[in-house]
């Protein structure tokens, strides 16, 4: 009697053994727990978008928070006229932010900010779902919710006029967080253009190309490097090449690139810089202060053996480094420079909350709450005496001159050309760029030898061809007032004389007789 034919036998595996999909060749970069759930973007996307209108809700009550802002709107005014970028416009700035100010101006008039600050909301807004989208892909719901509110309170963290204010680093981080997701999901293509996107909005928005690159390699089998390297490096050539084409490549690169030696050195107002450095790192630490104690409280539970979903994230530590490195490129050190360090840091901090117990997470998440629920009061209470003063110089320009006038201000506040209406008989739109003063840099190299190549000589010719009908010297004391610049103050000796003070700025008519 033959024996029965054996029949294969499958086992199961118990449903509290979980087995993992198919894999690639290279594991994830962060493993994510098992999700209790799903999240439900219906209730998360109108959660954000009210936070976000919230935080940003100071940035609607002021007309101008920030130089950059009237640097940008005079600039768009300047191109819808006839200008041409890196030309006869000119700012050490990539082009995307300054057509995006003379798009919404085309759109919606020149006269108001508004536009932008809704831009702005948005983008925050895109910012904070980009990281929930992360958070979720990595450490399930929960941490999604966490991420997407957190990135927006953490914010807040910094001088109002820094976090308020529609300018570079608000749009780049969009664009940052969006290269991240895109390069974890193996979008190089995409992942590639979303850094060419950040960094045509600031040049430090390109620092994200490190935790990309490092995904890349990471998520890649060997054999797929090279094609997923093309992708990526196409996506990342082509728009800069593009944006080159589109204004003036010789000017693009100058401005954006080689014409900021100076500029970026250390050297002039050195603790001056640095106590802008601590402070404002002390201020965004103080908004952060619940995730960098659950960063802590992780660390030390990994110590122990306890699992710790930010040590499994290393790509991330490599985002916050590089963003870092971006802050303190060109030894400035800006408040606004900080909110670069802001995506990277809650992302950390999330993780960090996803491996502590429920209790003691949201405790810690709680424990930020309060400090960025101050610094939105702040942001709606703070005095705003440079804006008061840009005021009254404009209104002064405006009485004193013609719609139409040609007028040139010696200062740094190039709001007050957008304020007054009038168009600038200069591209150079602050006493900075002929004289390397920024930012209460007072030391040595503040002078004449160090401005932009080419600035004076560029000076003295639209002095010559196209002279102002008012000069306005608003340097008040500073270390570029006209008698330490003897070619504007042989300029004004020679061809101009006081008409009025006001608000300390003085105004120059041509001279009589």
């Amino acid at each position: 009697m033959s024996a029965p034919p054996l029949r294969t036998v499958t086992t199961r595996t118990p449903a509290s053994v979980a087995v993992p999909a198919p894999r690639p060749a290279v594991p994830r970069p962060a493993g994510r727990p098992a999700s209790g759930g799903r999240l439900r973007w219906s209730r998360l996307l109108p959660l954000l978008a009210a936070v976000a209108l919230l935080t940003r809700l100071p940035s609607f009550l002021r007309q101008v928070w920030s130089p950059d802002e009237g640097y940008l709107a005079t600039q768009a005014r300047m191109l819808a006229a006839g200008g041409s970028l890196y030309d006869t416009v000119v700012d050490r700035k990539p082009p995307l932010l300054p057509w995006l100010y003379q798009g919404a101006f085309a759109l919606f008039g020149d006269d108001s900010l508004l536009p932008l600050r809704v831009a702005a909301v948005f983008a925050q807004f895109a910012t904070a779902a980009l990281l929930a989208a992360v958070a979720l892909h990595r450490w399930g719901p929960r941490a999604g919710w966490a991420a997407g509110v957190l990135f927006l309170l953490v914010s807040l963290g910094l001088n109002p006029q820094d976090t308020q204010a529609a300018t570079f680093e608000v749009f780049i981080l969009p664009f940052t967080v969006a290269a991240v997701r895109c390069a974890e999901r193996r979008h190089w293509a995409a992942a590639g253009l979303c850094v060419a996107a950040a960094a045509l909005t600031k040049q430090t928005g390109g620092a994200v190309l490190l935790p990309v690159l490092w995904l890349l390699w990471r998520q890649t089998a060997p054999g797929r490097r090279a094609p997923a390297v093309r992708r990526t490096a196409c996506g990342l050539v082509l728009p800069v090449l593009g944006a080159a084409l589109a204004t003036e490549p010789s000017g693009f690169l100058f401005w954006t690139v080689t014409g900021s030696g100076e500029y970026a050195s250390f050297t002039g107002s050195e603790m001056h810089v640095l106590l802008r450095a601590v402070a404002s790192a002390m201020l965004l630490s103080g908004a952060a202060i619940g995730l960098l104690a659950a960063l802590a409280e992780a660390g030390r539970r990994a110590s122990s053996g306890c699992p710790a979903a930010g040590g499994r994230a290393p790509d991330l530590w490599l985002w916050l480094v590089a963003s870092a490195v971006a802050v303190a490129a060109g030894f400035h050190f800006f408040g606004h420079y900080y909110l670069q360090l802001v995506p990277p840091l809650v992302l950390l901090g999330t993780a960090a909350l996803a491996a502590l117990p429920p209790v003691r997470a949201v405790r810690r998440a709680l424990t930020t709450v309060v400090p960025c629920l101050a610094f939105l009061v702040w942001g709606l209470l703070a005095p705003r005496p440079e804006l008061d003063h840009a005021r009254q110089v404009a209104a002064a320009v405006r009485a004193r001159t013609p719609a139409g006038a040609r007028v040139f201000i010696w200062g740094m506040h190039p709001e007050q050309y957008w304020l007054a209406g009038r168009t600038p008989a200069s591209r150079y739109l602050t006493a900075g760029l002929l004289t390397n003063f920024s930012g209460g840099r007072d030391g040595p190299r503040v002078g004449e030898k160090y401005a932009v190549r080419g600035g004076w000589a560029a000076f003295h010719e639209e002095m010559r061809t196209g002279p102002p009908e008012l000069i306005v010297d608003d340097s008040r004391g500073k270390p570029y007032a006209p008698e330490r610049v003897p070619p504007l103050r042989s300029l004004l000796r020679a061809r101009y004389e006081p008409v009025a003070t006001v608000d300390g700025a003085v105004l120059y008519g041509p001279r009589k007789g």
